[in-house]
């Protein structure tokens, strides 16, 4: 592997850091500009530069990709995904293998999904999570099992329903105590038995660097374990009598989830408190210990230097001992545990490439005075990255098509819509000589970037290219301006 050295001593010594630039940004030193100094891995392990300073992911050229599959251009490292696929299966089945004869991981297909990325969970052990008709139909068309399909979604249809009893997929998430009856009546009417775990909300919201435990929760998602007032049960105990007493449902366990990209395991060990301390009150009312638990996902990635995820060994090791704890306070038997993860096994795998466009600076007004900051724009933007205009989410980025010595810049990475928001990477250093035409790449794009792109201002979606051992193939072949009028029923 080459080392590049991308920004030279002196030049880091010449100039200084913008007062514009975020406090986690660090300024460019000599070194491989795609780890930070700090160590953390923003690209896939198979990301180096080559003898000429071009980016290489998966053996594979990315001015190669740029030429053949044109810009934008998901890339997708077959291996990497892979790899941290295996990696959260073979750690959670070592951490519960002790406790309850190992763990079931279901890959969170809302991520990125395709028949090709089915395929490869598949084929490492894992099973798959789906939330609508069209996910499933992409599982099944991939070859996975039915059984080893679950489920969710807050407003089920009563074909999803149907649809999924009737191939029998291995568990439905029932969200509310009215999808409860309704699962009843299509299992009944098909002559089947319903696989059902419940949603519940533990009261814990996770996410970044913290959580936050509350006593009710005012979200969309899952049965509260607190009884509204002027009630004796919750909606969680009421669904729970219902499943249980349902001659069409087997009641398999409770679901949880607490947020997003977490960085801890504090929260769900508190959410695994209260959700094993429910399974004890439902074994004291009811006199049935129900045989699963599920913990979600909501896993941390890096997207910038400033993120510090656990890997899946250290998040296991500590799950597993917040579920034994939580069991042994409640006097039960530690349930089969699955967990959800997708963007902390996508995520990484996944870098966007983009073409350099119009550069032009602006001078901003700062507490030392006025400084600036370079507007780069590239050629998609929120069409195919919504993250950063709906959550306000970082990445980052760097010069992929070559190296340079040139002075580092504060940037801003921007795409090409009708919209002020539409904001790719709000602060970077990038070389002062990038030009027209330079290709850029922003990693940790594998996750929700492709599942959330759009046509906005009738951009065609990007293709998606998987790479591995030296080559590279489309997995989602890119749209063109005839996908784009072929639904217009007007020509």
């Amino acid at each position: 592997m080459h080392k590049i050295h991308v920004y030279q001593e002196s030049v880091k010594d010449a100039v200084p850091a913008s007062p514009l630039a975020p406090t986690w940004l660090s300024f460019p030193g000599p070194g491989s500009d795609l780890t930070p100094e700090n160590g953390v891995a923003l690209f896939p392990a198979s990301a180096h530069r080559d003898g000429q300073g071009v980016l290489e992911m998966g053996g594979v050229s990315v001015n190669d990709l740029a030429r053949r599959y044109g810009t934008p251009l998901y890339i997708v490292d077959e291996d990497e995904l892979r790899t941290r696929a295996r990696r959260f299966r073979e750690a959670f089945n070592e951490a519960f293998a002790p406790l309850c004869d190992g763990a079931d991981v279901y890959y969170a297909g809302k991520v990125l999904l395709n028949t090709s990325v089915a395929r490869w969970i598949t084929e490492e052990g894992l099973r798959l999570d789906t939330a609508s008709a069209g996910e499933l139909a992409v599982g099944l068309a991939a070859g996975v099992d039915p059984a080893n399909i679950g489920l969710h979604g807050n407003n089920k249809s009563d074909d999803e329903i149907t649809r999924a009893l009737s191939l029998g997929v291995g568990r439905i998430i029932a969200d509310s105590v009215e999808e409860v009856h309704r699962l009843q009546a299509a299992a009944a009417e098909l002559g089947v038995t319903a696989p059902v775990m419940l949603r519940v909300t533990p009261g814990v919201h996770a996410g970044a660097h913290d959580y936050i435990a509350t006593a009710h929760e005012d979200q969309k998602f899952g049965l509260s374990l607190i009884p509204r007032t002027g009630r004796d049960v919750s909606d969680a105990e009421e669904a729970v009598a219902l499943a249980l007493s349902a001659s069409n449902i087997e009641l398999l366990g409770l679901h949880s989830h607490i947020g997003s990209q977490i960085f801890g395991t504090d929260g769900f060990a508190e959410a695994a408190r209260r959700v094993i301390g429910f399974l004890g009150r439902i074994r004291e009312t009811h006199g049935v210990e129900l045989p699963e638990i599920d913990l979600g996902g909501g896993y941390g990635i890096a997207y910038t230097e400033a993120d510090q995820p656990m890997t899946p060994e250290a998040l296991a090791a500590g799950i597993a001992e917040a579920v034994a704890d939580a069991c042994a306070g409640a006097d039960i038997a530690v349930p089969r545990v699955s967990i959800e993860p997708g963007r902390a096994i996508a995520g990484p795998a996944g870098v966007t490439l983009y073409s350099a466009g119009t550069r032009k600076d602006v001078e901003v007004e700062s507490q030392d005075g006025p400084a600036t900051r370079r507007y780069v724009s590239v050629d998609g933007g929120m069409s195919d990255n919504a993250r950063p205009v709906l959550y306000d989410a970082d990445y980052s980025v760097v010069l992929a098509s070559r190296v340079s010595d040139a002075e580092p810049v504060l940037s801003r990475v921007v795409g090409k819509h009708c919209e002020s928001g539409d904001i790719v990477v709000k602060d970077a250093y990038l070389p002062s000589d990038l030009d027209r035409g330079d290709l850029l790449a922003v990693p940790a794009t594998g996750a929700y970037c492709w599942s959330l792109a759009s046509n906005y201002n009738y951009l065609p979606r990007p293709g998606i290219v998987a790479v591995s051992g030296g080559t590279d193939r489309v997995i989602v072949r890119g749209e063109n301006e005839s996908d784009l009028l072929s639904r217009d029923a007007g020509i």
